[in-house]
This record gives structure tokens, sequence and C-alpha cells, in this order.
């Protein structure tokens, strides 16, 4: 493979992948069709580990071209490698111990078989090859290769990711390391990756097919824990603002880092993501907020929530729905809700009726406490509006009888 070193090369490598290949990322991705058909994935790891261009700027330009929902794989898989970053930052003595480990390991003759592909697996052979001889492996093939390190080959996973550094372009002490760390089952503790036999041969096209694996092996176990170090930086301090740029700006960050968080919502089938707080009226923001909410209830450390004309646009089955959202996320939480649509004002366990009236040609805003008669007909007129029939407060004792089961 060739990777030019150039500004220019990087940004058309990635501007040919936008126009033509990356569509195809989601369902092509895991395939290794070889050196010579490296198409179904970017190959830009190693400009962006030497900063010829930043996850910033791939993710930004990707999602200029395309909605996230049809290259969400690919954006995902950047956002690996921030995270990877950000981890290991935090725990720098995971990379100190790997260093030490290294110290105390011998290479054997196993070891020596292993580096110069000279082991009883083919397909493990070839990748040594060409990890040597391109200094790139598809990704899919890396996750093979150090599961065969580890569990068929019995060879510590310290040693393997020492000889992908050595070799890969794009190696980078933090997604390697705790790459590796993941497949033998340390990252996650007890979740390990072993390849299957059935899984290479599927993914490499049927170019390699029953090889003979351990597919059995258990994780390996360390009694090292690593918790989070403090960054050492006094967070008070606003000078801070300037160590950390975003979109040119300098941000200021805490002891947890920086987070600038902002919704994206397709309202239609087949349109693009948007930015929320342009394209939706409040009470879509308020629908929104309640499936979040519902989502989060159990770890949600807020008691009372209100909402405020969340039937906004809505009538028929999907206030329907907004109302029985709001009754089981009133079962455990205070729920206030502002409403004009009787499906939503029938679920409540109590009604405050607000109305207006103009006293000595002044405008007074009066809250009263409805009792059971009166819950009735203030939703009934909700139905038919300032005449309030005897069919409407037939229908509103039967939609309050449903609320209460």
């Amino acid at each position: 493979m060739n990777f030019e070193t150039s500004r220019l090369s990087v940004l058309n490598k990635l501007n040919s992948f936008i126009e033509n290949d990356i569509l195809n990322y989601n369902s092509k991705r895991n395939f290794d069709f070889g050196v010579k058909n490296r198409n179904n994935v970017s190959c830009l790891s190693p400009y962006i580990t030497h900063r010829l261009i930043s996850e910033y700027e791939t993710i930004k330009k990707v999602l200029l071209k395309h909605p996230f929902q049809k290259v969400d794989k690919y954006v995902q898989e950047i956002f690996w490698r921030i995270y990877w970053k950000g981890w290991l930052e935090l725990r720098p003595k995971v990379w100190s111990d790997f260093i030490e480990d290294l110290k105390g390991i011998n290479e054997d003759d196993n070891y020596k078989r292993a580096i110069n592909g000279e082991t009883q697996i083919k397909c493990f052979n070839d990748w040594v090859t060409e990890l040597k001889e391109n200094n790139y492996l598809h990704n899919h093939t890396r996750m093979w290769f150090a599961s065969i390190w580890i569990f068929t080959l019995n060879l510590p996973w310290q040693k393997g990711a020492e000889f992908f550094m050595k070799n890969l372009l794009d190696g980078d002490a933090a997604s390697n390391t705790l790459s590796w760390r993941w497949v033998a089952g340390l990252q996650t503790k007890g979740k390990h990756y072993v390849a299957q036999s059935w899984n290479i041969d599927k993914f490499t096209n049927n170019k390699y097919q029953n090889v003979k694996l351990n597919e059995k092996a258990l994780p390996i176990t360390d009694i090292r824990d690593y918790e989070l170090t403090p960054l050492g930086l006094n967070f008070e301090d606003n000078s801070n603002e300037n160590l950390i740029t975003f979109d040119e700006k300098g941000i200021h960050f805490g002891p947890k880092g920086y987070d600038n968080i902002e919704f994206f919502l397709s309202a239609n089938p087949g349109e693009s993501t948007k930015p929320l707080v342009k394209i939706a009226s409040g009470g879509e923001v308020s629908r929104i907020m309640l499936a979040i909410k519902s989502i989060l209830e159990k770890s949600d450390p807020v008691n009372t929530l209100i909402f405020d004309e969340i039937d906004s646009g809505i009538s028929g089955q999907a206030a329907e729905k907004v109302a029985l959202s709001l009754e089981a996320l009133s079962k455990n939480k205070q729920v206030l809700c502002i409403t004009h649509l009787p499906q939503i004002a029938s679920k409540a366990d109590h009604h405050i009726f607000i109305n207006k009236k103009i006293i000595d040609n002044k405008t007074e805003v009066i809250a009263s406490y409805l009792n059971e008669d009166e819950k009735l007909e203030a939703i009934a007129g909700l139905f038919s509006g300032e005449k309030i029939t005897v069919e409407s407060i037939s229908t509103v004792k039967e939609f309050r009888n449903k609320a209460r089961g």
C-alpha cells in the first residue's frame, strides 16, 4: 500500500472515500479483501495518527456530505480513537505497567516463530508478512491476529501489542494497547474476543478456510485495577480556556473534561438530520424530552418534571401515546403538565384550572384546584368547547375510567 505524506494527498484520499465508497462502509467494513482492494475502508488512520488530518476535521467533512444515519459506523469508529486516547490519558499507569511488563518477558522460540511468520497457521503467517511489508492491517484482521496470538499461540498480549507498535504506520499508544487489552479480556473484565474459523472464512471472502484455532479460550485475568488519575490542573483558573480549542474557540473545561452536546433530529423518514434547536417546535422539544426522561427514569435524580404544552400540534393516536407515556412516568416522578388535550388531562390524578378574568379593568389569573365533578366539566370543555354536553361528560368518564385501569 502507498501512503503519501502530503496534506493534499490526505484530503484527496478522504474526498474520494466520501464521494465513492463511504456509503458501503456499514455493510462492507468487516471484509478484508486484501492489500490491493481496500476501497471498503478509508485507510486514513496513519494520517490521523501523525496529525496530517484530525479526527474532528474528518468527521466534519463526512457529515457535510452525508446524513449521520448513513455513515454512523464510520463516525463511531473515529470516535473510538478519541475515546481510547481520553481513557488512557486519565489512567496513565496502564501504559507504564505495559512498558514495565515488557521488561520481564522473554522472547522464546515460540515468539520468534510468530514474528517471523513461521507458525502452523497460514493466515497468521500471511498477515505477519503483510504487516511487515505494508505497515498496515485491516482492523478486523488485527482482531483475528491478536486473538490467535493470545489464545492459540499462547503468547503474552504485551509482546503482540509491542510488535504492532513497531510495525504499524498508525501505531497509537492508546488505540493499540487498549485494543489488545480488550481482545485479551482485560479492558472490559471477563469480556474477550476469540477469533472463529467461520468468521475468518466469511470475512476474507473464503480465502482462509478451516483454520485450526483455540475457540474455547477463557479471558486473561489480571488483579490490577486502574482508577482515574486527576489531570492536576486548577479548574478554577480561566487561563485553562485556551488549552483546548473547538471550532477555533477556546473552551473552559472541568475535572471531568468538557461536554458540548447537540441533538439532531430527523422528523420524517428520508429526511436528513438537522439541529434540534433550529427545526423543532416547543411541543416537539417537550415530547423529545419526555422520551429521554422516560428512558432515563431510573437513573435520573430529578423527581419533579414540568412539561409545557407538550400537546402542541398533535391529536388522536399521537396524543393518546403521549398521555400514556406521561402516566407511566408519573408512577415514580412528580409530573406537572400544562395541556389543552382531554386525552392528556384525563390521565392526571390532580387538576388545577387556570383561568383569566377581567376585574376592575385588570386581568387576573386565577388557579383553582378542582374536585371530581369540576374535573369532569373542565375536561369535557376541552372536548366540546364552551357548551358542555351530556355526550362530552360521558366521554370524559370513559377516559377517566380507562386511566384508572
